[in-house]
């Protein structure tokens, strides 16, 4: 992911003081809470201000608190003797707890092994630790997807009363999706975040401001873009470009990228309601109304994109999009921090971070039809739209093995939180080499690691307002977190689309097919079983 006045900084005349905060733009008098046609720097300050009051005159301030954490972060019990075996995915993320594992090993005389395995190893090689017994791996820094499967039955070391007593770790710092979701389930935590990951929408605001346009605020503005930019110029080449550029290369990004689309028309009452199902009966939410228009969003798409999107990978797909050749992408959060790669410089000015586009109409679960958006069906709606960021895979945390030796627990969560606290962590999510992305709130409160990293102040400014705007979201949807999600997502999920977007199947067959499926997996592993672990992903009681 790649992304002033008295003190002496550089002032640009756009930049109006809001407190301590300062946004690109002038804010108006009108009620300030976040509209999408403005600015994502005025929307970054106006939630920062909401947050934590930003205010020269706050001694006890966020700022100061994390100034006093990082001081004393390198204060590390002395574990020598003491090895501990950590394992995740290669790259990116295990760049980065290599990277700090090195650093750990200094300070406290631990020694710490990092099994580094490719994305498709990594889940059979925990889950078969744990299943045999064999314990090889102390740390397991995972996907929060597969939660349900290592904490039900009791993989995990419950870390409630440690990270109670952790100071350093700085808990509160870390956003509440993150804390209350991707690291909890049933009300214990059970791992600690070092990465946050959701989907947002980043657009060339050169093209749109010269076109007169405004962001997307529906995934019906997301078209209508699309197509207006599709076909012509759009960096100097001489060559046609693209409205939209995705990467849905099969059994790869797709089904994550669809499910942001789907998301806004799914689920509208927050977080607990959940997307993919009713946490009552475990009925599929995949044969109605919402999931047909975003569906046939989804498939017209196509019509605005490179020629080769149905082989796209990520990379290939930023490639194009650093390469000015899209108006839009869907994607993580990398793009923000890639974007401070100098080869990027000429296009990073022109990139502009926005929550996902939402729609003005949700699902009546009830009777499968489209609704209106009003004060009941749309609570958290904005200006009439309801939004859903998507927290696609959730961004990865660290757990401890239940069983190892206690003198190894202890060196293995201090390990954790070394890699997560803020002393390390704002650091971190400035680098792209990383995969580490924004999870805490001082990652946005401080500018100062963003501007270090090479990040022009305007991209900050973009960019941090893109992803801070989706987090204050309380319709933040949680990625599915049950026994086989892979097999109902990355499997059936993502084979489905590709036969509707390559027209093998119609998008009634397409929904049916899906439906049975997916039903036919929850009846195979248990359909109580699953409702327990579907309800306790969502926090439900």
């Amino acid at each position: 992911m790649k992304y002033y006045g008295s003190n002496g900084n550089t002032r640009d005349d756009n930049i109006e003081y809001v407190g301590n905060c300062y946004t690109m733009g002038k804010i108006s008098n009108q009620n300030h809470r976040y509209q999408p046609h403005i600015s994502a720097s005025i929307a970054f300050c106006l939630l920062i201000l909401n947050i934590l009051g930003c205010s020269q005159n706050q001694p006890n301030s966020n700022a100061s608190q994390m100034k006093n954490v990082v001081e004393t972060a390198t204060k590390q019990k002395r574990f020598d003797g003491i090895t501990i075996t950590a394992v995740t995915f290669d790259k990116p993320i295990g760049v980065g707890v290599e990277r700090r594992a090195r650093e750990f090993e200094k300070l406290t005389g631990a020694k710490v092994n990092v099994i580094k395995l490719p994305i498709k190893d990594v889940f059979p090689a925990m889950q078969q630790d744990f299943e045999n017994k064999t314990n090889k791996y102390d740390v397991v820094v995972f996907s929060p997807q597969w939660m349900t499967d290592f904490a039900q039955p009791g993989y995990l070391e419950d870390l409630t009363e440690r990270v109670k007593a952790d100071k350093l770790l700085a808990w509160d710092d870390i956003a509440p999706f993150f804390r209350e979701f991707t690291a909890t389930y049933k009300g214990k935590i059970y791992a600690v975040p070092v990465d946050g990951d959701f989907h947002m929408v980043y657009y060339r605001t050169d093209l749109l401001e010269k076109a007169g346009l405004e962001p997307p605020r529906t995934w019906e503005d997301y078209i209508a873009i699309a197509k207006k930019f599709h076909g012509q110029d759009l960096n100097g080449d001489s060559k046609p470009d693209y409205g939209t550029c995705m990467a849905k290369q099969p059994k790869h990004a797709n089904h994550k990228l669809f499910w942001s689309v789907a998301s806004p028309f799914l689920q509208s009452q927050g977080t607990q309601q959940g997307s993919y199902f009713d946490p009552e009966t475990m009925k599929p939410l995949v044969n109605n109304a919402a999931f047909a228009k975003a569906l046939d969003i989804h498939k017209e798409t196509n019509k605005y994109s490179p020629p080769q999107e149905m082989t796209l990978n990520l990379y290939q797909a930023r490639d194009l999009f650093f390469d000015g050749r899209c108006a839009m992408t869907l994607d993580w959060g990398d793009v923000g921090t890639l974007l401070s790669d100098p080869a990027h410089a000429q296009i990073s000015e022109k990139i502009g971070a926005l929550i996902l586009p939402g729609s003005k109409e949700v699902l009546d679960r009830k009777t499968g039809k489209l609704v209106p958006c009003d004060k009941f069906t749309c609570p958290y709606a904005i200006d009439g739209v309801n939004h859903a960021p998507y927290g696609a895979v959730g961004g990865w945390v660290g757990g401890i093995n239940a069983t190892a030796k206690p003198e190894v627990k202890d060196a293995s969560y201090a390990l954790i939180s070394y890699i997560s606290q803020p002393a390390q962590s704002n650091v971190d999510v400035t680098i792209g080499v990383t995969g580490f992305n924004p999870y805490r709130i001082s990652q946005f409160t401080n500018r100062e690691t963003w501007l270090k990293s090479g990040m022009k102040d305007v991209v900050v400014s973009k960019y941090l307002g893109g992803i801070a705007v989706s987090l204050k979201n309380p319709n933040m949807v949680l990625d599915l977190r049950v026994p086989e999600n892979a097999l109902y997502e990355r499997e059936i999920l993502d084979t489905a689309l590709d036969d509707f977007l390559l027209s093998k199947k119609t998008r009634q067959e397409t929904m049916e097919y899906l439906e049975r499926e997916w039903e036919k997996v929850t009846s195979k592993k248990g359909r109580n079983s699953q409702i327990e672990a579907y309800r306790g992903s969502l926090g439900i009681e």
